[in-house]
């Protein structure tokens, strides 16, 4: 049988399955984690000009927390959406 080729990040969670490093959680905790991935869903595309020299600054802010500075962009908005004020 054919082992399938899987991704540098499919290989770090299949080591750590091996190594009983995921636990099992109750079905009120996996329902809260299923909603909080569930809300941060992107299934909208917007489309909007900005000063180059911002996008160039979230860039580099992104690169330092290492993540995607579309995915910083998007918490933000996310954020934004969901304050009281």
């Amino acid at each position: 049988m054919r082992r399938a080729k899987l991704t540098r990040q499919e290989k770090a969670i299949e080591n750590a399955l091996i190594k009983g490093e995921y636990v099992n959680v109750d079905n009120a905790e996996f329902e809260t984690i299923a909603h909080a991935i569930a809300i941060r869903r992107r299934d909208a595309v917007l489309n909007v000009r900005v000063n180059s020299e911002d996008i160039k600054r979230i860039k580099e802010k992104a690169k330092r927390f290492g993540v995607p500075y579309q995915t910083l962009i998007s918490e933000f908005i996310h954020r934004l959406a969901h304050s009281q004020s």
